[in-house]
């Protein structure tokens, strides 16, 4: 069972890019109010990040997660990892990949063996992981190995005003189409009714369905995907005892009135679900990791390699995600607890 009062742990991301920075400006901005996490990462390069940046924060390297309710009120605490190279602000270098597929794998082996509520993860650039050999899509589909699930875990992002979900993440259009089917929005609106219950505490979900073509298609005559798989994957999940509408017209569902109908949305490519999250919310929107066996969220931006070094890379998402990595654990505790 998780015990929402354990740290979080976040892992190092890619080196060169912010994620240091954030982490370290987070504890310094938030650290009386942020629930306890400890960092998978470099001290040595947490350093020269404060040095050059004239960051105040203190660190303090801890030899396990156990040490940090003792240690995160003075300091940020890091569990030591070793980078086969010095990392320069803004320049990748493949040499450092293993590490950070390191610390993800670490991150994940103390949530599965409960000494972390949830893992946080900053962003990673996929692109010099694949260099190393790095297999997978991204974070997401590498934790579903990790976690050994058969079943596609769904990004979920969230925020204050809006709950997305992308059916296809990181495809073309044109793959996002052929991909479709009504077996995956089943599959993923049921996931996604489950997580709203236990990891956020809605005991009834409303999940509303957007269409794919403009004005959902309007009867066919803008194209037949709506009647062809997205109107028989409403009709399936309504018999399961869902609580879904759609396929709704994409072009009216985001405005004010309409957000106070539903809890999610399931868009059904990747920009219909991150356009309007991102123009509500760009800096503290969380990307959040559902149908894992443990809580994964991870701030909604890339490393943002233009502007690492400089000191302007902004905190605001990595402490929402932070915060909600915690209160998904204490939601999901409080369920597990109830049900015993």
């Amino acid at each position: 069972m998780i015990k929402p009062n354990l740290p979080t742990i976040l892992t190092m991301g890619e080196p060169s890019g912010i994620g240091g920075e954030i982490a370290l400006k987070a504890w310094l901005s938030n650290h009386n109010e942020l629930p306890p996490f400890c960092i998978i990462d470099s001290p040595a390069r947490l350093q020269n990040i404060c040095s050059s940046l004239s960051l105040n924060t203190n660190i303090t390297e801890v030899s396990s997660i156990e040490e940090t309710a003792n240690v995160f009120s003075k300091s940020l605490p890091v569990l030591p990892l070793k980078l086969p190279e010095d990392a320069i602000p803004g320049e990748l270098n493949a040499l450092n990949s293993p590490a950070v597929i390191l610390a993800i794998k670490e991150a994940v082996k103390l949530v599965q063996t409960g000494r972390a509520n949830a893992v946080v993860t900053n962003p990673i650039h996929k692109n010099i992981l694949y260099k190393s050999g790095f297999s997978y899509p991204g974070h997401t589909e590498y934790l579903a190995s990790l976690a050994n699930i058969e079943t596609e875990p769904v990004m979920m992002l969230v925020s204050e005003r809006l709950r997305v979900i992308p059916v296809t993440r990181h495809v073309s259009i044109r793959e996002a189409i052929n991909n479709l089917t009504s077996e995956l929005i089943v599959e993923t609106a049921v996931i996604a009714d489950k997580a709203l219950r236990q990891d956020f505490g809605i005991s009834n979900p409303r999940i509303a369905i957007a269409g794919l073509n403009p004005h959902a298609g309007e009867g066919g005559v803008m194209g037949n995907e709506e009647k062809t798989f997205i109107e028989p994957a409403i009709h399936i999940l309504a018999e399961k005892g869902l609580s879904v509408t759609g396929p709704e017209p994409p072009d009216t569902l985001f405005h004010h009135q309409a957000r106070t109908t539903y809890d999610v949305v399931l868009c059904m490519y990747h920009d219909q679900a991150l356009i309007p999250i991102k123009t509500l919310d760009f800096e503290t929107a969380v990307n959040v990791t559902l149908g894992l066996p443990f809580i994964r969220t991870s701030p909604d931006h890339g490393t943002a390699l233009n502007i690492a070094g400089k000191g302007s890379a902004s905190e605001k998402s990595l402490i929402a995600a932070l915060r909600m990595a915690n209160k998904m654990a204490y939601n999901r505790s409080k369920l597990l607890t109830n049900n015993d």
